[in-house]
Formats: structure tokens, sequence, C-alpha cells
């Protein structure tokens, strides 16, 4: 793979043991995952897209969290449903999610 246009870090509270617990898994963070690498291949984005599952990113209480790179965009309370939204917005358009966006 070359280098990606978007790298996306979903936090899904994988921990250094293998465990997934916490606030972000709580809220089906795997599931966000999912629907990101799904969402990816359906649009063929997957040159251009690389999805990676992190463990806590530190503002749980805003989870589950989203980061987009370069840009550096912080995503709170995504949800399998605004997954769709992001790839569109985002990734093909060039816009951010204002409704999301952590700022």
């Amino acid at each position: 793979m070359q280098k990606p246009k978007y790298h996306v870090f979903v936090c899904s509270s994988s921990k250094i043991n293998g465990q997934q617990k916490g606030y972000c898994f709580s809220k089906d963070g795997v599931g966000i995952v999912q629907a990101f690498l799904e969402e990816i291949e359906a649009r063929d984005l997957t040159s251009e897209v690389m999805v990676t599952n992190t463990g806590c990113l530190g503002i749980c209480t805003s989870g589950p969290n989203v980061v987009v790179y370069p840009e550096g965009v912080w995503y709170k309370e995504v949800t399998v449903d605004d997954v769709s939204e992001i790839v569109e917005s985002h990734f093909e358009n060039g816009e951010i999610v204002e409704r999301l966006e952590i700022k």
C-alpha cells in the first residue's frame, strides 16, 4: 500500500494485552471500525483511506472518538450511522462534519 491520503484512528478501547473493554468499546467502537472498513471498500477508497483501531484516546466522555489525519480532525460521539456521512463529506468532498467535530 502506498501512503494513504487519509489515516483514520477509531477508539475501540483496545488494551495492550489484547482485551477490549472500556467506554468506546461499550459504545460499539469495534462496529464503527467495521463500518469504516466496509464503507471505504464500497466506495472504492481503499487506496486512499487507511483505518486503524486504537486504545484509549483520553477523552472517554466524548467517545467513541475518531481522529482523521493528516488534518488532525477529531470527531466525537461517533456512531455506526455517522460513518457514511464522514466518508462522503470528509474523504470524498473534503468537508469536515462539523456537528461531530471536537473543536
